[in-house]
């Protein structure tokens, strides 16, 4: 394990409670994660072991009582909103017709907090006939990114929530395995408390295309064994917690140049090229028990021809290499059928059709839930779909339910969700990982750490969308409380020339600029890139030689828009969880020790990435002494 200590010198010269609170911080940096050895009750059984002897008798009796409407109910997982609805309104009338008319199999839950899901989650599985399997993507971020990231407005405030985690790279540029199994575990734990029982993680996508617009910083890097090894680590983590996981985006999507929320994307692998990089990851997570697997949407036309079909509706794919090659007896799950590349080619019922053909079993948020399941059902009647498939799909999809413990018991007790969710204990060790994930894969003028004594006045630029109002704010927070002069100033795709101007000009007035960029993956987005104007700004900076340091809080590519920057730093996410930890480590508060799990061609390559040792800075402002 690389070495996190907080180093201690002048910390004497400090104020006493920014003394406590340097001290508090190393703590969770030099323990880490908690040890392996901390399981949570009894690990699941994965896929390659057998239910006992209730669980088993469950799953036929469950089986052989339904009707073909209701087989083919079981197979359909829906997508529904987490916040809070009352049992009496009418999004929850809606959500308990899917559930007692439709007979759905389970729900893929989206943003809320803890108490709602739970709230929410136990009146649906009270109307349900059938257990509900319940599956939300706890992926890149952990458990906050749907159990949190909800502010009152008109003030910005934080409601709380699930621990939220800087995103699945960064794990990556830490490099361990018990960082990402505990990533894992805590998931699980407060997954489990609300009511969750299966996330869409983890991703195990080898990101090596610098273009890819929609995993980019959602995998651990572009080393198909980097990969491997952390996201079954992650799968380790989660079982100990009880949590049933699933590998995304099979065959792998992180060879891509378009969002397949928008279009379909082609990769020009071979079959021998996906040997030895895509499916290596997903190979080892069957291998490891991975309880579930999620297709891409993806046509791979050097191997199935021109016309190629999505992964998702390839008998080639689903049964040819994931059942008979790689041996996966698990649960297959589309996903979204409503997504671009599927629906508007196909139609809901056809590719519903077409995935069972296939070979998968769960048709996950399809556009239309009613006009899926009549299109299954006329197809088993017209001979095109036999009801042995609907049963072999679904005695998996039961099986799935029984190794969660469903057959036991559905609902969950809200009494404990305060002491899980949210913990100091996680959020401490949230931390931990963000500052150990941040990054410098150059810093040729040797800027950073900041000295606070010498940089008196420095401008902080933050480039983000409209949609994101919290960029920034906790990163210029922890700056401003320990230098002497910060000015902050916010950006967007709007900015004009006019503002860049003004900006050049006041950037002569200052030792140090900070521009911090907050571009991200995002289903639909269709790009990750920023605007030329701002390339031009930065250019011009660059080339008047001001000290600049360009610090990414989301895709780590950005650098080749301008590769003259100076000084560059990754921190993978734009959660508070990473905007503390880059303030920190610039500041001096925290060393710098992360490795680039990806290239960024021609300059820095896997592995680089230049350490930095912790300092005590010297405070100015009101906290100076």
């Amino acid at each position: 394990m690389r070495r996190c200590q907080l180093e201690h010198r002048r910390l004497g010269a400090l104020p006493p409670p920014i003394q406590a609170a340097i001290v508090l911080f190393a703590a969770t940096l030099s323990c880490g994660p908690p040890p392996a050895e901390r399981f949570v009750g009894p690990a699941l059984p994965g896929t390659d072991e057998r239910l006992d002897g209730d669980a088993r008798a469950w799953v036929e009796r469950t089986l052989s009582s339904l009707s073909l409407r209701e087989k083919v109910g079981q197979l359909v997982f829906v997508w529904i909103p987490g916040g809070y609805a009352s049992t009496s309104s009418g999004e929850f009338a809606e959500l308990e017709r899917k559930v007692v008319e439709g007979g759905i199999g389970g729900v893929a839950i989206s943003v809320g907090l803890p108490h709602a899901y739970a709230a929410k989650l136990n009146a649906l599985q009270k109307r349900a006939r059938v257990p509900l399997l319940v599956a939300s993507d706890f992926e890149s971020g952990g458990p906050g990114m749907r159990l949190g990231g909800v502010y009152a407005l008109p003030y910005l405030l934080d409601l709380g929530g699930g621990t939220m985690f800087p995103p699945t790279m960064a794990f990556g540029a830490i490099g361990e395995e018990s960082f990402a199994y505990e990533l894992g575990r805590i998931t699980g734990l407060e997954a489990r408390a609300v009511g969750v029982h299966l996330t869409f993680a983890p991703v195990l996508d080898v990101n090596s295309n610098p273009e890819n617009p929609i995993i980019n910083t959602r995998s651990f890097g572009e080393d198909p064994q980097l990969v491997a090894r952390l996201g079954v680590a992650f799968i380790r983590g989660a079982r100990a917690a009880e949590l049933l996981t699933t590998g995304k985006h099979y065959p792998g999507h992180g060879d891509t140049r378009t969002d397949s929320h928008i279009d379909l994307p082609a990769v020009t692998a071979s079959r021998a090229r996906l040997d030895s990089v895509e499916l290596v990851p997903f190979k080892r997570g069957v291998a490891a028990g991975v309880d579930a697997m999620m297709t891409a949407h993806i046509a791979a036309p050097a191997i199935l021809g021109p016309d190629a079909p999505p992964a998702t509706l390839s008998p080639y794919f689903l049964e040819g290499i994931l059942r008979t090659d790689l041996g996966f007896r698990g649960v297959i799950f589309t996903d979204a059928l409503r997504m671009g590349a599927i629906i508007n080619r196909y139609g809901a019922g056809e590719a519903a059709v077409l995935a069972l053909e296939a070979g998968a079993d769960v048709l996950l948020a399809p556009a239309d839930e009613r006009e899926t399941i009549v299109a299954v059902i006329d197809a088993v009647d017209a001979g095109r779909l036999s009801e042995t498939r609907i049963d072999a799909a679904l005695r998996r999809v039961l099986e799935l339910k029984a190794r969660a413990g469903l057959h036991r018991g559905r609902r969950v007790d809200s009494e404990n969700i305060t002491s899980v969710v949210g913990s100091s204990k996680h959020r401490a060790f949230a931390d931990s990982a963000a500052a150990r994930s941040i990054t410098l894969p150059r810093d040729r003028a040797g800027l950073l750490p900041i000295d606070a004594a010498r940089t008196r006045r420095v401008l902080s630029l933050t480039f983000a969308g409209r949609d994101l109002p919290l960029a920034g704010r906790a990163f210029d927070r922890m700056l401003a409380s320990a230098l002497d002069s910060l000015a902050s100033v916010w950006l967007n795709e709007d900015t004009g020339e006019a503002t860049y101007d003004s900006l050049a000009a006041w950037a002569d007035s200052v030792e140090l600029v900070l521009l911090s960029l907050y571009v991200s993956p995002r289903a639909g987005a269709g790009g990750v890139a920023i605007p030329a104007v701002l390339v031009e700004f930065v250019r011009d900076l660059s080339d008047a030689g001001r000290p600049l340091v360009v610090l990414s809080f989301g895709s780590p590519y950005l650098l080749s828009s301008f590769p003259e920057v100076g000084t560059y730093v990754l921190a993978w996410g734009g959660a508070d969880v990473s905007q503390r930890a880059a303030a920190r480590a610039l500041l001096g508060l925290s060393p710098i020790s992360g490795r680039l799990p990806i290239s960024l061609p021609p300059w820095h390559f896997f592995g680089d990435g230049l350490q930095r040792a912790a300092i005590a800075p010297v405070l100015h402002g009101p906290d100076r002494r």
